[in-house]
């Protein structure tokens, strides 16, 4: 009889989409960010399985902790690793620990989704279904980057079936690295934010500030221009900021400190509307140096979702995608950011004249559509990973 062509075989292999296994820099309950959004919407039509970084254990033994969070049925997997093993011995425990995971899950030909090169040596013996990198950041060009991240990540590129990138800055930086690359900045869940215009009730530690508050929330460390908030706030002492989010590769000593700036922490991703909505103006006062290069902030969208105008310094996918809104204003120096901030402060009260527009922009942007349009590329990616790996058809009886 006859068999299967390897493209029938491979065909009928991709009909059920296989478990998926994330590697995440970023751990699943820290910030809410695009890993959890696009995982939760996969989580939805295929096992997903969330492999952080390991955490060092005084325990003898490696193993592996099993989290499960409300709202998702992605399960976060931290290894532990004993912290007496040599970074050798602590690979190689990890790669066991992941065959470990196969076995007694019964995962078989995983996606195999990378958020972080470093996580590639100890995946890469696996056979998988597909090879997915998301390139979400230049993490070579963050603060503490491993020395051998740029090797990986050549290594990643050079295995993956098809790459994502967090924002057109980024693409055009690696697409010449890779075939099958593919821009996607990230995106918003417009519903959430948007509560934030109906005006919530102030958090108690924000509703004792007086306002105009001016505020900032998401990690805050080495690509935010500290020295541009300290400025700010000596220049307007009359302006209250806010700044919410957990420190960072930061020695929090470093922070500026004046009666009108206020740390308030890291907050949940459910809290961050009620945040939002007692602020008069929305602020991205990143540095601009090589960790800043190549971000595309989540926190422009949400913004502005969220019905607030926003002043921003000079970050490329900014400037390319938002520079037209009359919602935004991009600010290179202090005093322009500062002026900046004073002009939409002054028409705070009339967004009638701005929202209609943020709202047209709003329409055609969301994680569902990034998710749907990811999913397909994935897809496309497993099928032709399956022909090339099929063997060749053959006639028997």
């Amino acid at each position: 009889m006859n068999v299967l062509s390897p493209k029938t075989a491979a065909l009928a292999a991709c009909d059920t989409p296989a478990p998926l296994i994330c590697f995440s820099h970023l751990r699943w309950d820290f910030v809410l960010q695009r890993p959890q959004h696009l995982m939760r919407r996969f989580a939805r039509h295929r096992p997903v399985w969330f492999w952080e970084e390991a955490i060092p254990t005084d325990h003898h033994l490696p193993y592996l902790e099993f989290h499960a969070f409300a709202g998702t049925t992605v399960q976060a997997i931290r290894p532990r690793v004993p912290i007496r093993f040599a970074p050798a011995e602590a690979a190689l425990a990890l790669s066991r620990r992941l065959d470990q995971l196969l076995l007694i899950t019964g995962i078989h030909a995983p996606v195999l989704w990378f958020y972080t090169p470093q996580m590639w040596p100890l995946a890469r013996h696996i056979t998988a279904s597909a090879i997915v990198y998301d390139c979400m950041d230049e993490l070579s060009s963050f603060r503490f980057a491993p020395p051998d991240l740029r090797q990986n990540e050549a290594a990643l590129l050079a295995a993956a079936d098809v790459v994502f990138t967090g924002g057109y800055s980024l693409y055009e930086a690696k697409r010449d690295q890779h075939a099958n690359i593919h821009p996607f900045p990230s995106s918003v869940d417009t519903p959430h934010f948007a509560t934030a215009r109906a005006g919530l009730t102030d958090p108690a530690d924000q509703a004792t500030i007086p306002q105009p508050r001016l505020g900032y929330y998401g990690v805050i460390d080495e690509r935010l221009d500290l020295g541009l908030l300290r400025d700010m706030a000596a220049a307007r002492p009359d302006w209250q900021i806010v700044m919410i989010g957990p420190v960072a590769k930061l020695d929090p000593a470093d922070l500026p400190h004046a009666p009108n700036i206020h740390w308030l922490g890291q907050k949940t991703y459910e809290e961050l509307p009620a945040y939002l909505s007692g602020w008069d103006l929305a602020l991205m006062p990143f540095a601009i140096n090589e960790a800043t290069r190549h971000i595309s902030p989540t926190k422009t969208l949400e913004y502005l979702a969220g019905g607030r105008q926003v002043v921003s310094t000079p970050v490329r996918d900014v400037v390319r995608h938002y520079s037209d809104l009359d919602a935004l204003k991009i600010a290179g120096t202090t005093p322009a950011f500062i002026a900046a901030c004073a002009e939409l402060l002054a028409r705070r009260g009339a967004s009638a004249t701005w929202l209609p527009q943020v709202d047209r922009m709003l329409s055609s942007v969301s994680w569902d559509a990034n998710f749907r349009q990811m999913n397909d590329l994935l897809a496309a990616a497993a099928l032709a990973h399956a022909i090339e790996e099929a063997p060749a058809a053959h006639d028997g009886v």
